[in-house]
Formats: C-alpha cells, sequence, structure tokens
C-alpha cells in the first residue's frame, strides 16, 4: 500500500498505512457526564468473541470426554489442564482456592492465548473486510478502523491485571480476614511499631500498583511490537509495485521468507506470554495467601 503512493496512485504512506492499521474503532458518543470515546469497540468485540470461543472449546472437551483411548484434541485439553493443575498446586497451597484458581488459570491461558493468535492473521484481512462493509453501507472506507488484535491494546492488558488485583484483594479478605489484611497492610514489611506504620502502608500500596501495572504491561508491549513487525513485514510487500523487476522480486522473497519466519517464532512469542501470564496471576493468587 506505501507503494501505491510512491507510484502517484494517491495511495497511504508507509507512516499513514501503519498509523490507520494502530487506530481502533472507537465509541464516539457521551455517555452521562462522562467521555467514553476510549471504549476501544474492536478490542471488545474480539475479547468476547474470543472469551466465548474458548468457554466453548473447554466445555466441548469436557462434554466429549471419554475413559478410553482419548482423541487428539481431548488429549491435547487434558495436558494443558494437568499442566495447569500442576503449576497452581505449586503456588497455591490451599486445596479449597484452588477449586477456583485452577480453572481460573486456565481460562485466562485460553483466552490469552486465543487473543495473542490474532496476530497471526494476514495483517490486511479484516481491515480490509471491514471497510468493504463500511463502502456497503455508503460510509467513508478511509475512516473504517480495525485492529484485530486484543492483547496489544492497553487498556485490555490493563484490564486483566486488574481483575487479578481484584481476585487477590478478595483472597487476602478470605484468608486473613478484614481484620487481618488490614492489620497486615500497616506492620509489614518493616514491622509493627507505630512511627513504621506509615512506610509499611507505603509499601504496601507500591507492591500493589507495581505488580498491576507491570502485569498488563508485560503483555502488552510484547503483542504491540509483534504486531508492528508483521505491519513493516507486510509494508516490504506493499512496495513491490513501485520498484524495479529485480529488486520487486528481491522483496516478493524477503516479504514471504520474513512473514514466514516471523510467524513460526511468533507461536512461540504468543503461547509464551499467555504462559507468562498465567504463573503471575497464580503467584499473586499465592502471595495474597501467605501470612507476614
Amino acid at each position: 500500500m506505501a507503494a501505491e503512493n510512491a507510484a502517484g496512485q494517491g495511495g497511504p504512506t508507509a507512516g499513514e498505512y501503519i498509523i490507520h492499521h494502530l487506530t481502533h474503532w472507537r465509541n464516539k458518543e457521551l455517555v452521562g457526564p462522562f467521555d467514553l470515546t476510549v471504549v476501544n469497540l474492536d478490542s471488545a468485540f474480539f475479547s468476547i468473541v474470543l472469551g466465548i470461543l474458548g468457554c466453548f472449546l473447554l466445555w466441548k472437551a469436557a462434554r466429549k470426554a471419554t475413559s478410553g483411548v482419548p482423541g487428539r484434541f481431548q488429549a491435547a485439553v487434558e495436558l494443558l489442564v494437568e499442566m495447569v493443575d500442576s503449576q497452581a498446586k505449586g503456588i497455591v497451597h490451599n486445596a479449597e482456592s484452588r477449586k477456583l484458581v485452577a480453572p481460573l488459570a486456565l481460562t485466562v491461558f485460553v483466552w490469552i492465548f486465543l487473543m495473542n493468535a490474532m496476530d497471526l492473521l494476514p495483517v490486511d484481512l479484516l481491515p480490509v473486510i471491514w471497510a468493504g462493509i463500511y463502502g456497503t453501507a455508503g460510509l467513508d472506507p478511509h475512516h473504517a478502523y480495525m485492529r484485530v488484535v486484543p492483547t496489544a491494546d492497553l487498556s485490555v492488558t490493563m484490564g486483566l491485571s486488574l481483575g487479578v488485583l481484584l481476585t487477590c484483594l478478595v483472597y487476602n479478605v478470605k484468608i486473613k480476614g478484614f481484620g487481618g489484611w488490614i492489620h497486615e497492610l500497616f506492620t509489614a514489611p518493616f514491622g509493627n511499631h507505630w512511627a513504621l506504620y506509615p512506610f509499611n502502608f507505603l509499601m504496601q500500596i507500591i507492591e500493589f500498583v507495581a505488580k498491576t501495572v507491570s502485569h498488563g504491561m508485560r503483555l502488552f508491549g510484547n503483542m504491540y511490537a509483534g504486531e508492528l513487525i508483521f505491519m513493516l513485514i507486510a509494508l516490504m510487500g506493499g512496495a513491490i509495485a513501485s520498484v524495479s523487476l529485480g529488486t520487486g522480486i528481491a522483496l516478493a522473497i524477503g516479504h514471504v521468507i520474513a512473514g514466514t519466519a516471523w510467524a513460526i517464532f511468533h507461536i512461540l512469542i504468543i503461547t509464551l506470554q499467555a504462559f507468562v501470564f498465567m504463573m503471575l496471576t497464580l503467584v499473586y493468587i499465592g502471595q495474597a495467601h501467605d501470612h507476614h
């Protein structure tokens, strides 16, 4: 697409192409006293759809589970469940809590993996389809913004990390009691002395904030970087039309090789990032069970 502008066909430049692909489809309405233009409708849509898909896949595996020789799908799900369960047992030592925490960790892993995997779709596939829908509806297709990787949206990853924080707060109160948790806020980590209460409380708040922010930022940063690299690789293919035959052939070969290599490597990244987010979720909930 960047090549079209160089050829004088009025297409977007490389910068405009990337900016367009990094712009969200947003709600333009004002609701009550708050401006909710920051609601990214594309991220919300794909997050919900992929969450439903993940739950459906797990439900289907549980429904068709058999005590005989399992099929490939059942074997894969059983392997995943056993992996998450073993990690949960090693981190969260309360058997009663694991009845909720282990399925929660499994859901987090599957959901984030599916959202990350949207990055493996061709960069222009869904945006071009969306632009066609816009055009069919009589709207300007140039304003048809669509980002398909929810975890490359900071609002989504921070929302997930805030959900983990709320879960940790609930378990802090459940395990220690409300009074016990408040006592811990003012007596750990420096000790139970009235002069240390402000410093203890400040350190506790800093810890909660730091864990939550780093939890969400880590996932966002990795997926955002991966999305950008796919766009740069796509620009290699878009530049073919504006160069000589020999250079165009070289760009085409480089585009295919780079795209294939990065996609294969990215499979590891999307899996690893889902695993890291799940493990940190277990670690933070496990810490909520610890008494200081």
